[in-house]
């Protein structure tokens, strides 16, 4: 299972929820209204000095969503590169485990799915080598 969090701007809130429709995903999300911060994009704090606020959106699905609730995030950021769009991917295999009274079956895994969690993996650990070398111990000393 992974956990997808979608933080962005109210402004594109629409645009993400029909991009999902569009691609037939994120049928079961969890929506927290309003979200404030601070992230690359500016403050969103929903004052009179940073007057704007953040949506926020938690899925949990197989790798294979993941992928396309990605690619519907992805093109929304292209339509509104300026508007906060954020999306951030944990992975948990005990998902199914959370409380023994639940029994939920463990779903079996296709080979599919463990390709597309293993190259989804895989990006991410890029991205954060890159991270690390953009941010380095020799940029922390200046």
């Amino acid at each position: 299972m992974i956990r997808i969090e979608i933080t962005a701007n109210h402004s594109v809130e629409e645009n993400i929820l029909e991009a999902f429709k569009e691609r037939d995903v994120a049928k079961f999300y969890t929506k927290y209204p309003t979200v404030y911060g601070v992230g690359s994009t500016g403050p969103r704090m929903g004052d009179s000095i940073w007057p704007e606020t953040n949506f926020a959106l938690v899925i949990w699905c197989e790798a294979n969503e993941a992928k396309l609730i990605e690619e519907a995030v992805a093109a929304v950021k292209e339509q509104f590169p300026d508007e906060g769009i954020k999306l951030f991917k944990l992975f948990d295999s005990s998902a199914y485990q959370l409380s023994p009274h639940l029994a939920l079956p463990k779903p079996e895994k296709s080979q599919e799915n463990k390709e597309i969690q293993e190259e989804i993996i895989e990006e991410d650990f890029s991205y954060l080598f890159r991270q690390r070398n953009r941010f380095g111990p020799e940029e922390e000393n200046t």
